[in-house]
């Protein structure tokens, strides 16, 4: 039977890093394998997989599969750019919220430890000084060098600069600042890739990869898996008092791709499609920005974070300059965003990502964040991105069990 009630019940991410000893098949059945025992089901409970990776080969939840449990279960293999992960949640979560199963496992993970600058799809970039057309886009040789708008990077860079011309008081400092602020969150946090804090100063006078973004202003490629297991509430009922109690309801599951303007042809438009999913996603969980305890959103980029402010309704339109300066997104601020340390300290294995967000959220709502919990948590929104482009939003609420 249909349902609208829908709950993550248990979810589990490895540490982000570098995991020469693991493939990605180990990474995702650690991450499944634990997110089964943290729901405290196992595989046989399980009605659908879904298994997201963007790097690998084809077929990577049957590969999952025969690791942690070939159960004949349908799998659905899921490529969403960084959204990959969010997608895979919101593909078991429709699969539970028309019936068809009782339980859905979700896992994203990637491989990206040494991957180097990464394309708009995800891909390394190739470097090379002689210039070989190839494939629809590559037929034509970009027109703004070797770094810019054919890599993340500049992409980012670009939509921070954007946003500052059109509402002002951007700053080269501004964007160190953000960038500051996640590293100091990642003290905190023992899954993160990098737990270590560094003065405006140190950001600042790092290497330049696109500006105003220097190196510490960017997401860290890295290796990792998450997974999370859901189910409905009709289900949750029979269940433990336990496991009631820590369940998680997701009272908004959005996927928004960007809808056609002639600029998208130029630079990618990551602020429609989060807008529009954050617009969806407030009013189906019957929510505004206000309520929200925390946020974990794609920091790619220090300049992303800025415009996403914006994007999700954090502030006023044009005011993310004065949001951040306020103070706000800091942990200990009325909105904190990226107290895990964000990507740009926590790591970016691409399709790990979305449900590594959607963890960090969870365990705030449980009251098992640790040293980082922020305070009598209750609402969170977690926020992915991917170029090309798509963009998922999830709402979650603390159980009332």
């Amino acid at each position: 039977m249909a349902t609208d009630d829908i709950y993550i019940l248990g979810i589990s991410m490895t540490k982000f890093g570098k995991h020469a000893d693991k493939d990605i098949v180990d990474l995702g059945a650690e991450a499944a394998m634990a997110a089964l025992r943290d729901g405290g089901v196992s595989m046989r409970d399980m009605g659908i997989l879904a298994a997201g990776n963007l790097m690998g080969a084809g077929g990577y939840g049957q590969q999952l599969q025969k690791q942690i449990g070939q159960t004949g279960i349908p799998v659905y293999n899921v490529s969403n750019a960084c959204a990959t992960g969010a997608t895979a949640l919101r593909t078991a979560i429709m699969a539970v919220k028309s019936g068809e199963v009782r339980m859905g496992l979700a896992v994203g993970a990637e491989k990206l430890a040494g991957a180097g600058l990464l394309g708009g799809g995800g891909q390394g970039k190739k470097d090379s000084n002689k210039w070989e057309p190839k494939g629809r886009y590559g037929a034509v040789a970009p027109t703004d060098g070797r770094i810019g708008t054919d890599t993340m990077p500049g992409t980012f860079a670009q939509v921070g600069m954007e946003y500052g011309h059109k509402y002002g008081g951007v700053s080269f400092e501004l964007f160190a600042k953000i960038s500051e602020k996640n590293h100091a969150h990642s003290t905190l946090n023992p899954m993160a890739a990098y737990q270590k804090r560094f003065t405006l100063e140190e950001i600042m006078g790092d290497m330049m990869i696109a500006y105003p973004n220097t190196r510490p202003m960017c997401s860290a490629n890295c290796d990792g898996a998450a997974a999370a297991v859901v189910t409905s509430g009709e289900v949750l009922k029979t269940l433990s008092a336990d496991q009631r109690r820590r369940a998680i309801k997701v009272s908004a599951s959005v996927l928004t791709t960007d809808p056609y303007q002639e600029a998208c042809q130029i630079l990618p438009d990551v602020n429609t499609l989060t807008r529009n999913a954050a617009t969806i996603a407030y009013e189906q969980a019957g929510v505004s920005p206000t309520d929200l305890d925390l946020v974990e959103l794609h920091d790619c980029f220090a300049t992303a974070e800025l415009v996403h402010y914006d994007n999700l309704m954090l502030c006023p339109e044009g005011g993310a300059v004065d949001f951040f300066m306020s103070g706000a997104p800091w942990r200990d601020g009325k909105t904190p965003v990226n107290v895990s340390g964000g990507l740009q300290s926590k790591g970016h294995p691409i399709s790990a990502t979305g449900i590594a967000n959607i963890w960090e959220i969870c365990h705030h709502l449980r009251g098992e964040a640790g040293d980082r919990q922020i305070k009598d948590a209750k609402v969170g929104l977690a926020h992915v991105i991917g170029l090309g482009s798509a963009c998922g939003v999830h709402i979650l609420e603390r159980s009332a069990a």
